[in-house]
């Protein structure tokens, strides 16, 4: 499997800015404790997932790694997690985790601001952080992405590798942490519009109607991400984009299916690590950076120096981009890898003023 890409998000340069720019709870669904080996005081990591599942493929999953690497470097980390079957489960897996005594509790998701925000006003002798929102007390950290700039890129590139000038996203649902990608995936659609003098469609979202779109209403439902997909093809489209979890890989069955006329870019994480029976059919994927920015959070909580305010990770800090095109290293032209890396320096540089409005701002 090839590992060639233009636009990278590297593990290693990922550095975290510290300062700031009622259901019965579900069971803890793992643990994974330290071993006796090395120094320090024993510290414990407790995560709280969204609905979708440890191995959702997607921003469950890759927070979890996070906690996992942390833990790799320091054995003195001990991690846990408590799955979240539905919204109603937020709150009363805050508090357990609160009553476990936990050093640190990270929430997975901006489904759950409110529930921590309240959990962390309640607790302000507790350490907080949450993943997809800002902080909102003194006492949690905002780990958020401004993937609006890295699925430019994406748009820009499907824009330049459909065939039938026809691409597609969906999500699982209309909130600012999915509607921030769909933003940039057709943003970037019609900068290569403009560039090119081309009229590639976008199907499934236009930014100017924050509130239209097609979401499945589910970030675990592949049927749906199937039936949904299957649809756009049918209209012509022949590049997908999921911003819908669990959900998207029924785009990938749907391209599968589809005898060559469909493919998928990715979401979150690289697809070809986290959904590899369908890397034939990803072009690329948008990422944001999850797996360094939890574990260079509860590495410095660890450490007895726990960061305070918000990170907002992007393309300029590695926090979001693309993932290598795999697959697809020799199908993509060299003058479009050229023109990426143009457009991601004039994303960063502020040239290009991407306006989407679910960017976070600090």
């Amino acid at each position: 499997m090839k590992r060639a890409g233009v636009v990278l998000t590297s593990a290693a340069s990922v550095a975290l800015a510290l300062t700031a720019c009622g259901s019965k709870p579900a069971s803890s669904g793992g643990t994974a404790s330290g071993g006796s080996s090395g120094s320090g005081t024993p510290f414990s990591a407790c995560m709280v997932l969204d609905t979708g599942g440890i191995d959702d493929h997607s921003f469950n999953e890759s927070s979890y790694a996070g906690m996992k690497a942390a833990q790799k470097e320091n054995p003195n980390i001990k991690i846990s997690y408590a799955p979240s079957n539905s919204q109603n489960d937020y709150t009363p897996n805050l508090n357990a985790a609160v009553q476990k005594n936990c050093d640190s509790i990270i929430a997975v998701g901006g489904l759950m601001a409110d529930s921590v925000k309240a959990v962390a006003t309640a607790n302000p002798s507790k350490h907080f952080a949450e993943v997809d929102m800002g902080s909102q007390a003194p006492n949690q950290y905002g780990i958020q992405f401004n993937t609006a700039q890295g699925a430019f890129l994406g748009g820009y590139l499907a824009a330049a590798m459909s065939k039938t000038g026809t691409v597609a996203t969906f999500g699982g649902l209309n909130i600012p942490p999915v509607t921030i990608y769909m933003d940039g995936f057709y943003e970037g659609v019609q900068y290569y519009d403009q560039q090119k003098g081309k009229n590639v469609k976008v199907l499934g979202w236009n930014e100017a109607d924050q509130k239209g779109g097609t979401f499945a209403q589910s970030f675990t439902d592949q049927n749906q991400g199937k039936q949904i997909s299957q649809t756009f093809i049918q209209q012509g489209a022949d590049i997908i984009f999921p911003v819908a979890g669990g959900t998207g890989l029924g785009a990938g069955a749907a391209a599968q299916a589809s005898g060559g006329k469909a493919n998928v870019m990715w979401v979150d994480t690289d697809g070809c690590e986290s959904a590899p029976q369908y890397c034939q059919f990803f072009v690329t994927s948008v990422t944001k950076n999850l797996s360094d920015s939890v574990k260079e959070y509860v590495t410095k909580a660890a450490g007895g120096s726990f960061p305070t305010g918000s990170y907002v990770g992007t393309l300029a800090n590695n926090g979001t981009g693309l993932a290598p095109f795999h697959d697809f290293d020799s199908k993509v032209p060299a003058d479009v890898k050229s023109e990426l890396k143009q457009v991601q320096s004039d994303i960063t540089s502020g040239k290009i003023k991407i306006t989407s409005p679910s960017q976070p701002t600090s």
